[in-house]
């Protein structure tokens, strides 16, 4: 009953990898990341001298963390570098295929055609995860041309002041990005509550009129 509700609780920590390989590149991160938790990451490397009982629970991890299909093929390695290393050579390959497409991914983001900063963002930041992944980092300057570069032709000149700021950090330029694009909602809302041109009445004209003044009329 134990090791029922171990296994249960190992599957539950992130998702198993895929036989087709698609997730192979996020997955690599995420057993790194729970095998250093665990005090286990140096059974995935060349020449450890990992205990056989760390090589065990390493194993017993990466296993239930594994497509039932290729549970079944690595079924017979009881090592976990071995484990680690043949699905490297299985999957690696897919590297290529990644980067060609996320490579074509950013040469066509733009931020015009976004509707919010924040979903443009969302956009930058999977992008250069997916690089990072494949072992291609993204710098700052990169960051800051590509958002710089693709306003929309009719904001020049705005670009060409938050040019002027001199910007390091992509997320500084995006931080004001975003505090703009709220103080501009802001006045969006009150305009729309209060078209310009259009006034309302002094409360104080309001029930002025002399109840005499109504008789004499």
């Amino acid at each position: 009953m134990y090791l029922f509700y171990y296994v249960e609780f190992i599957k539950a920590e992130f998702v198993a990898l895929d036989i087709s390989g698609n997730n192979y590149f996020p997955w690599v991160l995420e057993a790194e990341i729970h095998l250093d938790a665990k005090g286990l990451d140096d059974t995935i490397k060349e020449g450890n001298e990992a205990s056989s009982q760390d090589k065990a629970k390493a194993m017993i991890f990466l296993h239930h963390h594994l497509d039932e299909g290729l549970k079944s093929e690595y079924l017979t390695l009881k090592d976990p570098f071995q484990l680690w290393t043949g699905l490297k050579e299985r999957y690696d390959h897919l590297k290529a295929t990644v980067l060609l497409r996320v490579h074509r991914e950013w040469m066509h983001l733009r931020l015009q055609d976004y509707k919010t900063i924040s979903e443009y963002n969302s956009a930058v930041y999977r992008i250069i995860s997916q690089l990072k992944l494949c072992g291609e980092p993204m710098n700052d300057e990169d960051m800051l041309e590509k958002t710089l570069s693709t306003f929309h032709a009719s904001n020049m000149v705005l670009q060409q002041q938050y040019r002027e700021k001199g910007f390091k950090k992509y997320s500084e330029l995006i931080s004001c990005l975003l505090v703009a694009e709220q103080h501009n909602a802001i006045l969006m809302k009150n305009h729309e509550a209060r078209p310009t041109g259009s006034t309302l009445f002094p409360e104080a004209n309001l029930g002025t009129i002399d109840p005499k003044f109504e008789k004499k009329t």
